[in-house]
């Protein structure tokens, strides 16, 4: 199953991958696969080796008031891509992958923005995609400094530094403060 998965998310990307697809591929029931993986967010990790855990961290950011939301964001954030080896290593390779190789980028670029999209646009108005998008470039740009460029004052800050710096940006980019965007 994970082979067939592997080969659904790399040619169809991760919105488009379904459960069923990913059965019908492997000649199974879509319950043996649901079985194994819970969601499709569970099939994804396993396929890309990223613990649970990781994933958890990521999907309960959305939750709770909004004036903390850019904090939990950027502390979310940094726990899985800048934490425990078990979890962020796997994200890193994802991350290092995506730079070079069109394939993993198309992989990763669908499922974060699919993750954050699906929290963002609950709670974010019309203009989520945008202020998602917005959040996510920080966020990526500053674990790119810092983890694989090793710009020497981001490798060397800790964490909760960089959650007091970066949360006040992030909170405004996700949390309309004088309406929505127009077009």
């Amino acid at each position: 199953m994970l082979d067939v998965a592997r080969a659904r998310f790399a040619s169809d990307g991760f919105a488009a991958t379904t459960m069923r697809l990913v059965a019908a591929d492997a000649g199974v029931d879509v319950s043996m696969v649901m079985q194994f993986f819970r969601s499709k967010d569970e099939l994804f990790a396993a396929v890309m080796n990223i613990p649970g855990s990781a994933l958890e961290k990521l999907s309960t950011v959305f939750e709770g008031a909004d004036d903390q939301l850019g904090e939990r964001v950027v502390r979310a954030f940094l726990q899985a891509w800048d934490g425990a080896p078990e979890e962020s290593e796997p994200l890193m390779a994802m991350l290092r992958g995506a730079i070079v190789n069109e394939q993993a980028r198309h992989q990763l670029r669908d499922y974060i923005e699919s993750r954050l999209l699906t929290g963002a646009s609950q709670r974010l108005g019309p203009d989520a995609g945008i202020r998602g998008g917005v959040a996510l470039s920080m966020l990526v740009g500053l674990i790119t400094g810092r983890q694989i460029i090793g710009v020497p004052i981001l490798a060397a800050a800790d964490r909760e530094t960089l959650v007091a710096i970066a949360a006040p940006a992030i909170q405004h980019a996700l949390v309309p403060t004088h309406g929505f965007i127009q077009k």
